[in-house]
């Protein structure tokens, strides 16, 4: 199932420029109803840009990155 955001449109009315703003950002749809029933759909033009890797991953010593793992892998048998 696709993730998305419901607005009622009196809402969207109040904060279209916010909303638009955010869809743009997070790549996520926005549903914009009335009386309930979805009448329109925002989408992102665009994908948003992938959070850099960089730094996410530490080690407390350089040999646990570099030393084998102690399970033997279905690809080595």
């Amino acid at each position: 199932m696709d993730e998305y955001r419901e607005i009622a449109i009196s809402q969207f009315k109040a904060r279209c420029l916010a909303m638009i703003d955010e869809v743009a950002r997070t790549g996520l749809p926005l549903i914009v109803t009335k009386r309930g029933k979805a009448i329109a759909k925002i989408v992102s033009l665009s994908r948003p840009e992938a959070q850099s890797l960089l730094g996410s991953v530490s080690y407390e010593r350089e040999e646990d990155l570099t030393s084998p793992a102690d399970e033997d892998w279905e690809a080595d048998r």
